[in-house]
């Protein structure tokens, strides 16, 4: 990333980013486990009931010691299952103290399309902001128009809202870099693949994908 995008993005971060940050900050603690995620368990002074590397299968239950049925817990934040954890231990071990822990998140997602060198859904392990996420995906193309790019959010309404990112700017250090990505979010580069915003807005049945990762919009 050039130093000037560094220097603008520490000096010029806008109101909305400093709202944004405190969430991401707790990206690990207030993340909620879906399909794919991986964690450990671990009981203070009981590594007989420690586990590590537990995959969150597709239903949401993985196997734990003392309960037959499966553990749900795909929508929990692994604080919410540490707890659950020591209820359950509660009867074989005084005071048990569990921490559970999330080695890898997988089930956040967000999309890139348009004219970047590798469109597609992509796996949200840790703050993204829009750059980032772009160069993720291989930078902008020749043909991409970075001053057109434009991120597709589904808002606490239910509703889509556009939002314009200068990427241009960003580059020249003219503009912050104060977006950061939420689950579901789709990075939209207009150019040979898509002529404009319009284009996309038609083919937002294809880009649907996006409730799926935001609590079902």
């Amino acid at each position: 990333m050039p130093q000037e995008v560094l220097a603008n993005r520490r000096e010029q971060l806008s109101e909305d980013a400093d709202a944004e940050v405190p969430y991401y900050n707790n990206f690990l603690t207030s993340y909620r486990l879906g399909p794919e995620d991986v964690i450990s368990v671990s009981v203070f002074d009981q590594p007989k009931y420690s586990k590590a590397g537990i995959t969150v299968p597709p239903d949401g239950l993985i196997d734990y010691y003392f309960v037959p049925e499966g553990l749900h817990v795909a929508g929990k934040t692994t604080r919410q299952v540490a707890d659950e954890i020591a209820k359950h231990l509660d009867e074989f071990i005084i005071d048990p103290k569990v921490t559970v822990s999330l080695d890898k998140a997988m089930s956040a997602r967000y999309g890139v399309i348009g004219d970047v060198a590798k469109p597609g859904i992509m796996v949200m392990s840790r703050r993204l902001s829009v750059y980032e996420a772009l160069a993720e995906a291989g930078g902008v193309l020749p043909t991409g128009d970075k001053h057109k790019v434009v991120v597709l959010h589904w808002n606490a309404d239910r509703m889509l809202q556009p939002i314009p990112v200068d990427v241009a700017a960003i580059e020249k250090g003219k503009a912050a870099d104060s977006y950061f990505l939420r689950p579901g979010d789709q990075i939209v580069v207009p150019g040979n693949r898509y002529k404009t915003f319009q284009k996309v807005m038609q083919l937002m049945p294809v880009l649907s994908f996006a409730r799926i990762f935001t609590g079902g919009f």
